[in-house]
């Protein structure tokens, strides 16, 4: 298994070699994508970029010097090739770096990988509104205070860190708590405890919802069932659907569906059109409320 490390290598290539060689040297396996688009790329990759656009459906002479164009095409074909190397079990963190595009492209890929997986993006855009690069994903967003052009004594210091803490994500593994989430996949259960082996419920709750999720909770567990709560604010609901069609969850306890209203009347707390479908296409038991 390798630390998947993805980079532009025309405009990012020093640093992309700054991290890769961090990772080496402790002993990890490095697999380096390309996805760059104009430029020679400063240092050979392990997945080139004529590979990251054949497997969005195109080249990089259909898209030419449209940037726009040559980021979402990077970021479709990050995605499916770094979902492809998971699935065959060869993807044990995520690495990348970048600026806008950059980041659009290398959260692209990390989105489309499971929960618990290390994901670290070292992004310009950290500091800012990152909901759309985040998405219901747990990536790691490290501010890269200057920008990723060149090292220097500041940039040195933050890719060092971000080495260093894929370095120790991956070194010390956290068993899977939530099962097999790719096709093919038998859950490892060394290293969990036995409330992590019970079967699991999502919840929904808001302030006022409160009282009546918190019995039922209590009741749950009482019953033997772990109880995952989510709170309604566009993004939990959000997460609660990704969980439910990762096949992760067992049983549904919706109480809280104001979201769906957000999405109807034009409220600032939406969890999209999606929202309430993740269950009846699981086939996963589901109660539901107005709460």
């Amino acid at each position: 298994m390798a630390v998947l490390l993805i980079g532009t290598l025309d405009t990012k290539g020093t640093e992309v070699a700054y991290v890769r060689d961090l990772l080496r040297e402790a002993g990890l396996a490095v697999v380096v994508m390309d996805t760059g688009s104009r430029g020679a790329p400063a240092l050979a990759a392990d997945i080139p970029r004529e590979a990251v656009f054949r497997a969005a459906g195109t080249n990089l002479e259909a898209v030419g010097q449209d940037r726009g164009q040559a980021v979402e095409a990077a970021a479709r074909g990050a995605a499916r090739l770094a979902a492809q190397w998971h699935a065959r079990g060869e993807v044990e963190g995520v690495l990348g770096l970048g600026g806008s595009a950059g980041t659009t492209i290398g959260t692209a890929a990390m989105r489309a990988l499971p929960f618990g997986l290390p994901k670290i993006m070292v992004s310009t855009l950290a500091s800012g509104q990152v909901r759309p690069y985040v998405g219901v994903r747990d990536i790691f967003m490290l501010n890269s205070v200057v920008d990723i052009s060149g090292l220097n004594r500041i940039s040195r210091t933050v890719l060092a860190n971000a080495a260093r803490a894929m370095i120790g994500m991956v070194s010390q593994k956290t068993p899977s708590v939530l099962g097999p989430q790719r096709a093919g996949a038998s859950a490892d259960v060394r290293g969990l405890t036995p409330s992590d082996r019970l079967p699991l419920i999502t919840a929904t709750m808001f302030g006022v919802t409160t009282p009546c999720v918190e019995t039922a909770r209590r009741i749950l567990e009482g019953e033997g069932f772990e109880v995952l709560v989510f709170h309604a604010t566009g993004v939990g609901g959000m997460t609660m659907e990704s969980f439910i069609s990762d096949g992760m969850v067992q049983g549904v306890l919706d109480i809280t569906t104001t979201e769906l209203a957000d999405e109807l009347v034009g409220g600032i707390l939406t969890a999209g059109r999606d929202r309430l479908t993740a269950a009846a296409m699981r086939g996963v038991p589901q109660v539901i409320s107005v709460g």
